[in-house]
């Protein structure tokens, strides 16, 4: 009689990966082996540090701040990291309830072990010790061990007994609610639909989105055609479709999302986070959370950011008060003069506008925009701009079939590092576009280069039963977005991981992403990948030109919503005193100066602005138009030099995106541009007449 035994089986984070380029083995890993992993991780950190807290030497750099340890093996100390990037990445783009159970149930035991790392007062003593007694050190060196003690010290070091157990209590509460916000929005956003099965009611939508709405019924098993919140579904609806009541119907769904009486209400969890970031700040010595954050951010203060946008204001409301009113007076001579415009309309009258003034439509451009044509064209600039080549790997696991990985090669035929994609709405993913990472870049003690895995994920446009991918104008936009940022991640070429790649102060990390989104309106660019996915014919030159002609169509009104999002971002975390006002009014208070269309009284976006809720752009919103000077001005070399050129292209990598945070960013760009930038790169990109 034979007996069956059954092997146990061993939890995939513990065993050697085995895949290609250590690869993370998603095929593998299952629910349970999180939370698993995740204590383990814990267990081996606490071992970690008490190594250095009790190690006899005195403390230098190589022993406590850059310490190596494989005594058990190279990846035995990396796995809270390792498990850490993977579920939070899961999170967001691969999330069920179980997963965000976990989430809930893991959120305060993560935060209490990071608490328990930055208020040890021994390890802290020995990262004081080398602060102040330490060898000559590289730049590099230098500022690993600046930005070490300095976490500490903002994360309560210096407090006393009462001070570190208060604080603890309140980031373990903003943890806690910053998680919650999220996965209300997410179960908002995706419990609405719009379930249309009267064809009459689709009149005015192109083929292409009507497609789509039919293969969402398709997939949820209804008849007729489903539109939902999800950008690709939510705005082609509002953009052409002549139903102005479903068009209300939509704006208000996604509009007063997380307002409602019930589970996902978001409204006191944003009253409390704000507070809670406030109280943060003020137990660390600093007035307000922004004076907290803009320590270490290049605008230095809160009145920097502030006169970066009332300059903004200043040189672009009146162009966008125009552009507001050119609107109004089309949608009054189409509907007649005693027509009045709301919210829900403007994108579909500036839509006929838009038509009107340059005969461009995004629909026109879907065609020449399919998503493999697209993929070419933006891994072929990235060819032209630094010889890199992209070569895809099925033998690397995916957490999705939509999801495709890549073998990413330098030119001297070197590995460069892993890119996943990601593009296609789904039931457990957030909506937006984000780059990330399942590991980061960092050369070894042996000084072999770990070269880093990326990943870009997006929602664009999905196929249906008879036509690929075909995206607009603006998804390309985003396209190129994120991957500027994957070029900053894989470009990555720093001794220390947190030095590396997106690693750098905030409101700089935006730079090498909409810099590439300059490329969208090139002639040049466009000409390498936009074919018509049926007949094969280039993109007409004619059509090139209205899309070079529009390209600053509504560019004013544009800055203006950023700005007001700014704005909204400081009023809440420049509060001095506790915050106790209702969200709604004090949201259209706060960004009042920005605004230009009517407020309806029960609209609110401050309860879905997951960047400064929940996504680490608290009183850091204003990054995106601070960036978009860096970008504009950086541009503005490339034109001057040829958008391709490569010489520009090796500075832009050699100073910019390989730095990672290893100095100031200021000093890295003046390296690149040999000047600090000015607004006048932007102003002329946008058509912005500024009076002297």
């Amino acid at each position: 009689m034979t007996e069956n035994i059954e092997k146990k089986r061993s939890n995939p984070f513990y065993e050697n990966y085995g895949t290609p380029h250590y690869t993370v083995p998603f095929d593998k890993i299952q629910t349970a082996d999180y939370e698993e992993a995740f204590l383990e991780g814990i267990r081996r950190d606490d071992e970690e540090i008490d190594k250095i807290v009790n190690d006899p030497e005195e403390a230098t750099f190589e022993n406590t701040i850059a310490r190596v340890d494989l005594e058990k093996g190279e990846h035995y100390y990396d796995l809270l990291d390792r498990v850490s990037n993977v579920f939070s990445c899961m999170l967001s783009a691969e999330t069920n309830d179980e997963l965000d159970a976990l989430a809930q149930k893991l959120s305060p035991i993560l935060t209490k072990h990071s608490n328990d790392v930055s208020l040890n007062k021994q390890l802290f003593e020995r990262v004081k010790y080398v602060y102040e007694h330490h060898r000559e050190l590289t730049p590099e060196e230098q500022m690993l061990l600046e930005k070490s003690y300095d976490s500490f010290v903002r994360s309560g070091a210096l407090l006393d007994t009462a001070g570190k157990e208060r604080l603890r209590k309140l980031t373990e509460e903003a943890s806690m609610l910053a998680l919650q916000f999220s996965q209300n929005l997410l179960k908002e956003t995706k419990a609405y639909e719009l379930h249309i099965t009267d064809e009459q009611l689709l009149d005015g939508l192109p083929e292409t989105v009507k497609n789509s709405a039919a293969q969402t019924a398709r997939e949820r098993e209804k008849e007729g055609w489903i539109f939902t919140l999800d950008f690709p579904s939510f705005n082609p609806f509002m953009t052409y479709s002549t139903q102005r009541e479903l068009r209300k119907q939509m704006y208000m769904a996604r509009n007063t999302e997380c307002t409602h009486d019930n589970s996902e209400n978001n409204l006191d969890i944003c009253k409390r986070l704000v507070n809670l970031r406030r109280e943060i700040a003020q137990l660390l010595g600093f007035e307000t959370y922004a004076d907290y954050v803009l320590k270490h951010r290049m605008a230095g203060n809160v009145d920097h950011v502030y006169q970066l946008l009332n300059e903004l204001i200043d040189a672009y409301k009146p162009t966008a008060v125009n552009e507001v009113k050119e609107v109004e007076a089309l949608a009054r001579k189409l509907e007649g003069e005693d027509f009045n415009m709301m919210p829900w309309d403007f994108s579909y009258y500036s839509h006929k506008l838009q038509i009107e003034k340059y005969d461009l439509d995004a629909e026109m451009l879907r065609p020449y925009f399919e998503l493999s044509n697209v993929i070419k064209g933006v891994f072929g600039l990235a060819t032209k701009l630094y010889g890199i080549s992209f070569k895809p790997n099925a033998e690397i696991p995916v957490y999705h079939p939509d999801v495709k990985a890549y073998e990413v090669y330098d030119e001297d035929g070197s590995f460069l590092a892993v890119l996943y994609a990601d593009f296609y709405p789904r039931k457990g993913k957030q909506g937006g576009a984000w780059m990330t990472e399942f590991q980061g870049q960092w050369i070894d003690h042996k000084g072999r280069n770990s070269r880093p895995h990326v990943s870009l994920v997006m929602n664009f446009t999905k196929p249906t039963a008879d036509k690929p991918a075909l995206l607009t104008l603006s998804e390309v936009e985003t396209f190129l977005h994120e991957f500027g940022h994957s070029l900053h991640g894989m470009f990555a070429n720093t001794r220390f991981e947190s030095l590396s790649g997106t690693n750098v102060w905030w409101d700089f990390v935006e730079l090498p992403s909409q810099f590439m989104e300059n490329y969208a309106v090139e002639r040049a660019f466009l000409r390498t990948f936009a074919f018509h996915y049926q007949t094969g014919e280039p993109i007409p030159d004619e059509l090139i030109m209205r899309i070079v002609k529009s390209r600053n169509f509504m560019a004013a009104y544009a800055c203006m919503r950023q700005v007001s999002f700014g704005l909204l971002d400081m009023a809440y975390y420049t509060q001095k005193e506790p915050f106790d006002e209702a969200i709604i009014p004090f949201e259209k208070k706060a960004w009042k100066k920005a605004i230009l269309l009517e407020q309806l009284p029960d609209t609110c976006m401050t309860v879905q602005f997951s960047h400064i809720m929940a996504g680490g752009y608290a009183a850091g919103y204003y990054s995106y138009k601070w960036a978009e000077v860096l970008d504009a001005d950086t541009f503005s070399v490339f034109k001057k030099q040829g958008i391709f050129d490569r010489k520009t292209a090796q500075s832009f990598r050699d100073n910019i995106l390989s730095r990672g945070g290893t100095e100031h960013p200021m000093t890295l760009y003046k390296h690149f541009r040999g000047q600090e930038p000015t607004i006048d790169a932007l102003l002329e990109r946008n058509g912005i007449r500024r009076d002297k």
